[in-house]
């Protein structure tokens, strides 16, 4: 694949192998990527992260910020529409823990992001 000027940028602490090897997956190649690597997180006993993708959704970006994680997502719907995808929509998505116990994943929508703003 060529570089693209909207291409993202690698996060901080990534290794400079990986970094250049992403990029040239497919996209199927990186999902089974993000598999493998959720996998590997749980076997290092990492917490799984709250950031799944649902059906008919694909995540473009999720930034780990002090308190929630920044989402970057888009959808298709399930049966055929001409406007489809939608997106990409920027979401802020927290673990809130529920007084009965445990744990609930919320998003809160924030909006649009438009090309200039990725």
């Amino acid at each position: 694949m060529s570089s693209h000027e909207n291409e993202p940028t690698p996060p901080e602490g990534l290794p400079d192998e990986v970094a250049a090897e992403l990029p040239q997956l497919t996209p199927d190649e990186l999902r089974n990527t993000i598999i493998y690597a959720q996998e590997l997180l749980q076997f290092h006993d990492e917490t799984a992260s709250p950031v799944e993708p649902g059906p008919n959704e694909e995540i473009l970006r999720a930034t780990k910020r002090d308190g929630y994680t920044e989402v970057v997502k888009r959808t298709t719907c399930a049966e055929d529409c001409g406007d489809c995808p939608h997106g990409p929509y920027l979401y802020h998505v927290k673990e809130e823990t529920r007084p009965e116990g445990g744990t609930k994943v919320h998003w809160m929508f924030l909006g649009e992001v438009y090309p200039d703003e990725e």
